[in-house]
């Protein structure tokens, strides 16, 4: 979804590209000539809070933070909640997004409802939007482009596996949520969102929508991506029932600065693949 106005930017090569969801901000960005990442930083709040708090802490940084009140040829935002779906492209209407979210999602009639149009499976992605954090964005900024984080989750990862003749489970691993996709030989079986307290609850829902799907655990792959290592305790559990465990790859072609290197070459992959 584009969002577009007449404001006027001073010409850059930079591009700005801020992921936001109720536990936390993520900021990147990119100095396109260079094909270089100049800033990344995350900011996890304490506990989940409100879309209204998430904007003042928005707006806190925006005042306070000196990379970002830069000028930016583009500016991305990444909406990340669990309010989408996906349609596919023969059976979607415009006229009838909130139809095809209130089957899953609790929504208010006031609730301002967008979509992103997946090419690469032919579905178009419902989702609500933050409208308050999307206003704010375009009050500084003026034009600017803005998606779901499992737009860019699905487009990214069956790109990847373009060419895959086997079941592969993507796992993106956030403080308090992960994104569960589901491939199998390059086509999406699956996309879901859970949120866990505990790596009981974790692997839970991934042994309990692998059972659902029909998914032997001592034969498809899970990748890990996102915030996650080799050391982390969900790592631990999933290895203990999954006997195919593995960290992916962004595959992207950036230089890092060398304050802004990521922690793997896994993490940070919604915010990264946004460019």
């Amino acid at each position: 979804m584009v969002i577009t106005s007449n404001t006027y930017n001073i010409p850059t090569k930079q591009e700005l590209s801020i992921q936001i969801s109720l536990s936390g901000l993520s900021f990147c960005i990119l100095q396109r000539d260079t094909k270089t990442i100049t800033f990344l930083r995350d900011y996890n709040f304490d506990k989940k809070l409100n879309h209204h708090d998430v904007l003042d802490k928005l707006k806190h940084l925006f005042n306070t933070e000196s990379f970002l009140q830069s000028n930016f040829n583009n500016v991305h935002v990444i909406h990340v909640n669990e309010l989408s779906t996906l349609v596919p492209k023969p059976l979607f209407d415009e006229n009838s997004l909130a139809d095809y979210l209130k089957f899953n999602s609790k929504i208010l009639k006031s609730d301002f409802i967008a979509y992103d149009s997946i090419e690469i499976n032919d579905t178009a992605n419902v989702y609500i939007p933050y409208v308050n954090i999307n206003n704010f964005i375009y009050d500084l900024f003026g034009a600017f482009t803005y998606k779901h984080a499992s737009t860019i989750l699905i487009e990214q990862l069956l790109s990847i596996e373009k060419n895959a003749n086997n079941t592969k489970v993507y796992i993106n691993i956030n403080s308090n949520h992960f994104e569960m996709i589901v491939i199998d030989k390059s086509k999406l079986l699956l996309y879901n969102t859970f949120e866990y307290t505990s790596k009981e609850d974790f692997i839970y829902y991934i042994l309990f929508t692998a059972e659902q799907l029909q998914l032997n655990p001592e034969l498809f792959e899970l990748i890990f991506i996102g915030d996650i290592d080799s050391k982390d305790e969900l790592y631990f559990m999933a290895y203990k029932y999954i006997q195919f465990v593995s960290f992916g790859k962004r595959q992207d072609h950036y230089k890092y600065s060398l304050d802004s290197q990521p922690k793997s070459n896994h993490s940070n992959f919604t915010l990264i693949k946004s460019f």
